[in-house]
């Protein structure tokens, strides 16, 4: 039978001695606590450096995506990083993580955040401050968090910091071992250059630097750059090829660009909400193509319009905006202040359509005001509207309320085809229901047959009336245009974002309700639909004359409108330089 010392526990066994076989290995050859503590540190700080995703997961509770984990990894290990994404891909969110395990596991970390505008910059704080209340590790690990507009920063425990600049001059002096430049399109070139990059004067000086067996292992200093896809004219553009070709040749740079079909597949973003937007009247593929696929866009070798022309001429900041109609019945019995300079005329352009649809053109709207410059006239386009298969004398009404509302002198619209119904219903008094005004008649005023098919023989000679039928007048009509893009004699209003910081701050833009911002946006992304338009279109010559024609789903309704505008600009020119009354019916087609 066996014996009681059969049974005995590995202690008791041991009593005379240890049995070095069976004891457990112990790596850690320090007695001190505290260098032990040390230890487990180091390798614990030295694994999360080389897997930052695993840290945003283990220590910070942060679950990451797929492409997310990829990202992270890319930015950690690049000096140089280039992420070109989609909407709804929530970079500022991936931004946001990236700067908090940098800022936590290298210590003394400072982290320059710029952008187009500084509000947008300060959101990479607030996405901060918003992953904090789900992370309590996060938020033992932050001294000091502020996202008001005029010191944005986080301050953590270690040393490190993260703060928001402005994208100018004034943001000089600042010393950073990261610069995060979000939708860095918007930034001017010279500002990233000669401030944004001075920035990394000094990488990062940790102690271990002091001991000659570590002196080689100095850090390289990081720049991150985020953005949206734009147009090829543009610096961005040089700037991504650069990327490409760095990377290709093994640097330690990182580019890529992630389009919608990512998101809808991460669930970030809804397939229905994507498929909604593309089937819009007003649907604008170019710009979908920029925002939504990544896809830098470039005119054709046969476009007919240089993009780099048109945008040189984007400097219109204020837009008009017609009354509504509570703002109508405000002013309806007062006698309203000219806005009119001396000597300034202004007038509407039309391109008439009569069926709405996704195969249709719509009928658009645009003002041009012709400011006096010695023997010219200074172009600007300060409003564009679209309407969509409306009545025509639905349209004739909201045509009538525009030039009002705008202090128009005249109207240049196309009287062939569709348009002769529109000119039908503007040639007779008409009743605005909305306003309860009463418009009174017009008729043309350079053609005796249209003249003479108004009812109404008091009606105003305001129309300019343009038959569009022969292939010269198109030729001419579409050079007029060309030229006065190439002198940049015609300016169009500034691009969405620069329009969207003069509404912040001149008509307290963000304290409007949702309805209201897109209505204040209108004009500005009316016009980018109309830069798209144009440079959509190519050309091919017929009998010696220019003939454009769209490409695909694009449209031409926004550029006829301007082209009408500018075509009967220029022949008001004539008669400003002859000084004289001219004869409208000279220029009669």
């Amino acid at each position: 039978m066996s014996g009681y010392e059969n049974y005995q526990v590995s202690r008791n066994k041991a009593h005379r001695g240890i049995n070095l076989f069976n004891k457990s290995r112990n790596f850690n050859k320090s007695s001190n606590k505290t260098d032990k503590l040390m230890h487990g540190i180091g390798i614990w700080a030295s694994y999360y450096r080389s897997n930052p995703h695993r840290f945003a997961k283990e220590y910070l509770g942060i679950t990451l995506k797929l492409f997310q984990v990829i990202l992270i990894f890319m930015m950690n290990y690049s000096n140089y990083f280039m992420y070109l994404a989609s909407r709804g891909q929530g970079k500022t969110f991936l931004t946001s993580i990236y700067c908090v395990i940098r800022c936590i596991l290298w210590p003394e970390t400072k982290i320059v955040v710029a952008s187009g505008n500084m509000k947008q910059a300060r959101e990479v704080i607030e996405k901060i401050s918003d992953l904090r209340i789900n992370s309590p590790n996060l938020a033992r690990e932050i001294s000091d968090l502020s996202t008001s507009a005029n010191d944005p920063k986080v301050e953590f425990h270690n040393g490190s910091w993260i703060k928001v600049v402005a994208s100018n001059e004034g943001a000089r002096s600042k010393r950073a071992n990261c610069i995060i430049v979000d939708e860095f399109r918007m930034v001017d070139l010279n500002i990233i250059n000669k401030v944004l990059r001075k920035f990394l004067t000094a990488p990062r000086q940790p102690k271990y630097l002091n001991k000659p067996e570590y002196s080689h292992l100095q850090e390289r200093n990081k720049e991150i750059y985020l953005s949206s896809a734009w147009y090829q004219f543009h610096w961005s553009w040089i700037k991504l090829k650069a990327y490409v070709k760095s990377m290709t040749l093994g640097k330690n740079y990182f580019i890529c660009g992630l389009p919608y079909q990512l998101a809808i597949k991460e669930s970030l973003l809804m397939k229905e909400q994507v498929l909604d937007e593309m089937s819009e009247d007003d649907f604008d593929p170019t710009a979908f193509s920029m925002e939504m696929g990544c896809l830098f866009f470039g005119e054709s070798e046969k476009a007919f319009f240089k993009l780099d022309d048109i945008q040189k001429c984007r400097t219109v900041v204020k837009p008009f905006y017609p009354l509504t109609p509570i703002e109508f019945s405000k002013v309806k019995d007062k006698r309203k202040k000219s806005t009119k300079q001396d000597g300034e005329i202004r007038i509407i352009g039309v391109d008439v359509a009569m069926m709405g649809g996704e195969e249709n053109d719509n009928t658009i709207f645009t003002c041009m005001r012709l400011l006096p410059n010695g023997e010219n006239y200074s172009k600007q386009v300060p409003y564009l509207e679209s309407m969509l298969g409306a009545h025509s004398e639905k349209q004739a009404v909201r045509l009538k309320q525009i030039f009002y509302d705008f202090e128009a002198d005249y109207v240049a619209m196309d009287t062939s085809g569709n348009g002769i119904s529109l000119y039908d219903d503007c040639s007779r008094i008409l009743y605005d229901e909305e306003r309860d005004v009463e418009y009174p008649a017009w008729t043309a005023m350079n053609n005796d047959e249209m003249k003479n098919r108004a009812l109404d023989k008091n009606a105003l000679p305001i129309i300019f009336s343009i038959k569009v039928t022969k292939a010269e007048l198109n030729h001419e009509i579409a050079m007029n245009l060309k030229t006065s893009f190439e002198k940049r004699s015609l300016k169009l209003l500034v691009g969405d974002s620069i329009g969207r910081e003069h509404l912040v701050e001149k008509l307290s833009y963000n304290s409007k309700s949702v309805e209201d911002q897109v209505n204040l946006m209108k004009p500005y992304i009316q016009t980018t639909i109309l830069v798209n338009e144009m440079v959509n279109l190519e050309y091919e010559i017929r009998s010696g004359y220019v003939k454009l024609m769209e490409v695909g789903r694009s449209r031409k309704d926004r550029y006829s409108s301007l082209a009408y505008c500018n075509y009967f600009a220029k022949y008001l020119e004539t008669k400003l330089k002859k000084n004289d009354d001219y004869d409208f019916q000279f220029f009669y087609n």
